[in-house]
C-alpha cells in the first residue's frame, strides 16, 4: 500500500475530476513529473516535516498500487537515508480503498495518521 497526504480540497477537486494530480502541497503533477508517496511508516515524519505549518483539513489517502493505471516506482531521496514511493501519473480513484480524515491538536500531535491491519486508523 502506498499513502498521500492531500488537502481536503484537492481530494474532493480530485474525486470532481475522476483522477488525482497534485504531487504535493502546492504542486501538481504537471510541475512535479509525478505524485508524492509514502509507505505507512514515513507518513508521520512526511506530516511533520512538510505540512506541519498547514491549517487546512487533511486527508489521507491509502492506494492500493496494483489498482493504479499509472507507474510508480521507489525513488531515493538526497537527504531522507531511505527510498520513497513516486507515481509517475494520476492516482485512479479506484486506486484509493481508503481515506483517513487527519488533524493537529492544540499541542502538534497528528490524529489520522495512524495505520492498523493495513487500514488508517
Amino acid at each position: 500500500m502506498l499513502y498521500h497526504l492531500a488537502l481536503v480540497s484537492d481530494w474532493e477537486a480530485a474525486i470532481a475530476e475522476g483522477a488525482y494530480r497534485v504531487s504535493t502541497l502546492g504542486r501538481s503533477l504537471a510541475d512535479e513529473g509525478f505524485v508524492h508517496a509514502a509507505f505507512d511508516h514515513q507518513v508521520r515524519g512526511v506530516a511533520e516535516r512538510f505540512y506541519a505549518a498547514v491549517r487546512e483539513p487533511l486527508v489521507l489517502l491509502l492506494v492500493d498500487e496494483r489498482r493504479l493505471s499509472s507507474p510508480w516506482q521507489v525513488d531515493d531521496v538526497p537527504g531522507a537515508g531511505e527510498g520513497f514511493p513516486h507515481v509517475y501519473g494520476p492516482i485512479d480513484l479506484t486506486a484509493v480503498v481508503a481515506t483517513s480524515t487527519v488533524v493537529r491538536d492544540r499541542d502538534g500531535t497528528w490524529h489520522g495518521l495512524g495505520v492498523i491491519g493495513g487500514a488508517p486508523a
